[in-house]
């Protein structure tokens, strides 16, 4: 397939919204933090998995050329990695970033390191849960939500566009809007506080948490990882210690567009759901 055929089938796809328009990059599996109801089974003990940092930003490149309008970068925490702000601070060259981030490794060294950032077109998104802090840190982990209100007017003041997450169990409207108060408190706009289920894989199977949610139900985003290339953020998952396989697209991501072509015809055959999940 030539490339501008390519392209066009392309900026067809994420015109009539078949696809998104963000490329996603799993910086990494691991992370500081053990959620009860983590997709890829995160923790300080699991293996890196780092994707290559020239190959990111290669990556952003490539998707750039083919027409995707923005990067996506998530984990595990991203900002394990020492190498991250360097990664990101490439790649806001090159194309739109949000970065998904539990949001507690923001101490004043990282501010510092992070401050020249705050001019690019990036996004940081935050997880918070509820507002309740007993409840929020049962599924996050002890100190997370004072870590997280600590960080959040930081970055605020500092001038970064922040969003927050929130993937909770519970649709209780009074819960909802003490949340929404909260995240209102912290200086965020109501446009840029994402509500959205848990989704039942990974480690929320071993939980019985969360919603089923199948193919036809995730919004289609192509996502880069080490293992290959997914369907949606929320497919490479892992249950038991094992990478679930069902929505891997193919283990060929270089060039860029051989995934983007998998993915494109593997749509195809995928019938539009009315409500679909997507990762921000």
């Amino acid at each position: 397939m030539s490339s501008s055929t390519l392209e066009n089938r392309l900026a067809t796809a994420i015109s009539e919204g078949r696809i998104s328009g963000r490329l996603w990059l799993y910086s990494n599996y691991h992370c500081n933090l053990a959620c009860r109801y983590c997709l890829t089974e995160s923790s300080p003990s699991s293996p890196a998995r780092n994707l290559d940092s020239e190959q990111m930003i290669k990556y952003a490149i490539q998707g750039k050329a083919l027409g995707f309008t923005g990067i996506g970068i998530t984990g595990g925490e991203p900002f394990l990695r020492s190498d991250i702000i360097n990664i990101i601070s490439e790649i806001t060259k090159v194309l739109p970033v949000t970065v998904l981030t539990n949001g507690t490794l923001f101490n004043k060294r990282r501010l510092l390191e992070f401050e020249h950032l705050k001019e690019s077109d990036l996004r940081i998104q935050i997880s918070l849960d509820s507002a309740n802090p007993i409840q929020n840190d049962e599924m996050r982990g002890p100190t997370n939500f004072a870590k997280v209100i600590e960080a959040v007017p930081k970055l605020v003041d500092m001038g970064f566009h922040v969003r927050i997450a929130s993937t909770v169990s519970s649709q209780d409207p009074e819960e909802k809007r003490a949340l929404q108060d909260l995240v209102a408190t912290l200086g965020i706009k109501p446009k840029d506080h994402i509500i959205r289920h848990i989704v039942s894989r990974g480690r929320a199977v071993l939980e019985k948490m969360g919603v089923f949610a199948p193919l036809e139900k995730l919004s289609p985003e192509l996502t880069i990882t080490a293992h290959g290339a997914f369907w949606s953020p929320f497919a490479p998952t892992y249950k038991n210690g094992r990478l679930q396989k069902d929505l891997l697209i193919t283990t060929k991501t270089q060039p860029l567009s051989h995934p983007t072509i998998e993915l494109l015809n593997f749509i195809q055959s995928v019938p539009v759901a009315e409500e679909i999940e997507g990762f921000v």
